[in-house]
């Protein structure tokens, strides 16, 4: 912004005031939002309004200025005469109203000889100054950084981001409304865990002051929405901030959305059943039947496929008759490190790795090896692994879903299993959590829980190809300032 531009409106602001006239008043009562009149233009035709919005062109012929008004991503136009407006107010907003300011008009809604939907103004009053000019186009993919960390003027001049974030609300909207209507409670649990976990994830750590001690910020909600179960409650939710100290990149933010939900007397089975027919009636929701998101058509009308992981790894000639020698080649060839090599850590790790174009049209992939999670239950047909599945639609891991370990003792002896794999350097083993073993011992009734990604799912129902496309304000470097 050029110094100058800024320089006079700020010597705007000061005359304005020398004037007696506020350039940031207080209020500016209206009688209807914008989107309003535009959605039933002959409703108000005729009729007296009071609308503000800001001002993103103004135009004059002499004594008729024309201006666009927008708020809340709908649009109208102002339409000022000499004559209607009178002298006084008519020369006020020719001098003191720029692009970029917010007006607050009242007059008649009509249409121009145009057919051009207006307020015909007959009072005017400055809703807010601004200092600077709007930018008269956008840069493009080459200021992309500028975008995320000035959202807000992502957002004035965008279109497509200001309706993306208005979509994703609506996202949100729809699943809470989906599990209210299934009589699921939602639920708040805490932010800061003294022992996390819930997630092979590595965690923020922060100090209690008051307590002296250490505690994090949660990776998963999972052990105290479990908790809950045992208290008595047999449906309960939470959409919650979780924050994971690890990657960022087109999927991950260390901050970021997720919903959680228990289901008492439930398994996987049904979890899978929950989380297919959520997402559609959420996409069905949004009218969206198909979309584009990464090169490839996603169809929400169609079933979606629930495949054996370690079918699919069949299918690339990993199976039983495969030794841990090959596995070992295998991990090397892929660069996949392991804090110790475990047999069903290597498939799941290798499966992530040799089956990823297989996972664009929503699919769940069930039955992992028991050792990719100590908070699952045993799959009851083959004790090596775990009624666990994942959702991918579009290459993207979308939700996570379980039976939950309801069996105390099993749970004990899996987590010190955890706590020797973190002995041996692994971060992002879980913690031994002795308070949600205890709450177990009280007794769980059989229960299925999913997680979901909030930002993915975003990210696909919107066809965007990076998270910091649908989060607000993603996590960035800090700004390096050119000398």
């Amino acid at each position: 912004m050029e110094r100058k531009d800024y320089q006079n409106r700020v010597e705007m602001v000061k005359a304005l005031r020398e004037m007696g006239i506020e350039p940031y008043p207080h209020s500016a009562k209206i009688t209807n939002e914008i989107e309003e009149i535009v959605n039933s233009p002959e409703k108000f035709m005729g009729k007296k309004v009071a609308i503000a919005g800001r001002v993103y062109g103004l135009r004059f012929h002499g004594k008729v200025a024309f201006s666009t008004i927008k708020s809340n991503g709908a649009q109208i136009q102002g339409f000022f005469k000499y004559d209607a407006l009178g002298e006084e107010k008519y020369k006020f907003l020719k001098k003191f109203v720029n692009r970029g300011d917010f007006l607050w008009l009242h007059g008649e809604v009509t249409r121009t000889k145009r057919g051009e939907l207006s307020v015909l103004a007959d009072d005017i009053m400055l809703a807010s100054k601004s200092l600077y000019d709007l930018p008269h186009e956008w840069f493009g993919i080459g200021d992309i950084e500028k975008r995320y960390r000035q959202r807000y003027l992502d957002l004035i001049i965008n279109k497509e981001p200001f309706e993306i974030f208005k979509k994703r609300a609506k996202i949100v909207e729809e699943m809470r409304r989906y599990l209210w209507d299934r009589g699921f409670l939602e639920m708040e649990t805490p932010i800061l865990q003294p022992i996390y976990g819930g997630a092979n994830a590595k965690p923020f750590k922060t100090h209690v002051n008051a307590l002296d001690r250490d505690y994090y910020l949660r990776i998963s909600d999972e052990l105290y929405l479990k908790r809950l179960i045992v208290g008595g409650y047999s449906k309960v939710f939470e959409i919650s901030k979780d924050f994971r100290n690890e990657d960022i990149d087109t999927t991950h933010n260390p901050e970021f959305t997720m919903i959680e939900a228990y289901w008492a007397y439930a398994d996987y089975n049904d979890m899978m059943d929950l989380t297919e027919d959520m997402i559609k009636s959420i996409a069905k929701k949004l009218g969206i039947e198909k979309v584009k998101f990464r090169g490839v058509e996603i169809d929400f009308t169609k079933k979606f496929r629930r495949e054996k992981m370690l079918d699919m790894l069949e299918k690339h000639g990993i199976d039983d008759r495969t030794s841990d020698e090959e596995l070992k080649r295998l991990l090397e060839e892929y660069k996949i490190k392991l804090p110790r090599y475990e047999r069903g850590l290597a498939l799941g790790k290798l499966f992530e790795r040799v089956c990823e174009d297989e996972l664009n049209e929503p699919v769940f992939v069930m039955d992992h090896p028991k050792e990719t999670t100590p908070l699952c239950k045993i799959h009851r047909e083959d004790p090596r692994l775990v009624e666990r599945f994942e959702l991918y639609i579009g290459g993207v891991e979308l939700a996570n879903g379980y039976t939950e370990l309801n069996d105390p003792q099993v749970q004990e002896e899996l987590f010190r299993e955890e706590t020797e794999r973190r002995t041996l350097g692994d971060e992002e083993a879980h913690q031994y959590d002795e308070d949600f073993v205890e709450a177990l011992r009280w007794g769980m009734p059989p229960t299925g829980g999913v997680g979901i990604g909030v930002d993915r799912l975003t990210m696909i129902l919107t066809g965007k190809e990076s998270i910091k496309e649908v989060i607000l304000f993603p996590m960035l470097a800090p700004k390096i300032e050119k000398n």
